[in-house]
């Protein structure tokens, strides 16, 4: 008999019983990652991400999980909802708290719903889906939102049966990132060779910019990422949110420390300097064939510093490493001029409200719509030469509701 229930914080998990699930997925979803943001305080009441994950136990074995959050606000989630929250609150309807599936402050695809490896991977989700419903209605929460989940996982809940009398369905939302994409390059030139002759050539530009600065660029992995460079890392990290007026601290020196600790093993820290002196610097996270990007900041200003430091050095990297994918975070068009195609990613949310979950209905049909095109759209005008399959479309799934 499955038993599943919500607990208090990811510490309450024995952390080889919650990595067994995570298997190959996403580092972020792994226990340090997770365990860091809570043992910061990154993650907690006072910053509104009340983690209370969900374990499903079959004779006391964990046979499933999310990573959930009671949230007070819609911070840190990158798929806007405030629409959403004002047009509640204009209707009179209540939209905090919710419960969120899904990583703080990470707008990387991965595993919502994990499962045992020797479980029935599709009966097992559609039991956390209906167990999370059950939840927000008892508890008398607007809605469940499941963010950035794998494909699978978005066409499992939204097609199963509602056996616990909910009829309010899963809704699907569909968003773009960029992606670069390794096509078997020996060397940066190769890939810079994909280029149209402009492009190609302004990308040499901005790489010849550093060597006129006097700006060296070093990547660096695992042990060779040294204690003594997570202050600073973090000082850059602080550069990017403090030079922009809607930035937002989400976390702390601690959690750098934590992270210097207990996940070293999986940075690629790339570090610039002038001389002796660190003047930027991205943190980002490797697991498998997938680079991630996550934290930059300069100290310095320099002229295309960012995309040298944020993308061509990745990108060298994983062209020397043999890395499949290079997932650099969200949003920003200049990452489509520099060869990062277009990538749909998926968010599940159940609205208990009928009447809300009918008006967002309504809008998420038109926005599938507007990304489907756009992506389309972006695919056939690549900044790359077309060497690759252009005709990959978002997938069609049913949309019950």
């Amino acid at each position: 008999m499955l038993k599943v229930e919500c607990t208090q914080g990811i510490n309450s998990v024995p952390r080889d019983e919650w990595n067994s699930l995570v298997g190959g997925e996403s580092p972020f979803l792994e226990w340090d990652w997770l365990a860091s943001l809570e043992d910061s305080g990154a993650v907690g009441p006072e910053s509104g991400w009340l983690p209370r994950p969900l374990l499903a136990r079959d004779g006391g074995r964990l046979v499933g999980a999310c990573p959930v959050y009671l949230k007070l606000h819609s911070e840190g989630e990158f798929v806007f909802d405030y629409a959403w929250a004002d047009a509640a609150e204009r209707a009179g309807i209540r939209y905090y708290p919710k419960l969120l599936v899904g990583v703080p402050f990470t707008p990387v695809t991965g595993a919502r719903l994990l499962t045992a490896p020797d479980v029935d991977r599709g009966e097992t989700i559609r039991k956390l889906g209906s167990a999370l419903q059950e939840i927000c209605l008892r508890e008398q929460m607007s809605g469940v939102h499941i963010n950035f989940c794998r494909e699978s996982e978005a066409a499992a809940l939204i097609e199963q049966s509602g056996d616990t009398g909910v009829t309010n369905p899963y809704m699907l939302r569909v968003g773009i990132q960029y992606h670069w994409k390794n096509a078997n390059y020996r060397t940066f030139d190769d890939y810079l060779d994909q280029f149209r002759s402009k492009r190609r050539n302004q990308i040499k530009r901005e790489r010849r910019e550093m060597t006129q600065e006097g700006i060296s660029i070093e990547t660096l992995t695992g042990d060779a990422i040294t204690d003594d460079l997570f202050e600073p890392m973090f000082a850059c990290y602080l550069a990017t949110i403090e030079s922009h007026h809607w930035g937002r601290q989400y976390l702390n020196s601690r959690f750098f420390e934590l992270l210097r600790d207990r996940f070293k093993h999986r940075l690629c820290v790339v570090v610039a300097r002038r001389g002796n002196e660190i003047i930027a610097s991205t943190t980002n996270v490797l697991k498998g064939d997938t680079l991630y990007g996550r934290y930059w900041g300069a100290l310095q200003d320099a002229r295309f510093l960012h995309f040298n430091v944020c993308y061509y050095a990745a990108i060298e990297y994983c062209i020397a490493a043999g890395i499949e994918r290079f997932e650099p975070g969200a949003g920003g068009d200049y990452k489509f001029l520099r060869g990062f195609d277009p990538q749909p990613t998926y968010s599940l949310h159940f609205l208990a409200e009928p009447r809300l979950a009918q008006a967002v209905a309504a809008f998420l049909e038109r926005e599938r719509n507007q990304a489907n095109e756009m992506i389309d759209h972006l695919r056939k005008n690549s900044a790359l030469k077309p060497t690759r399959d252009s005709k990959d479309r978002t997938r069609e799934f049913p949309t019950r509701g």
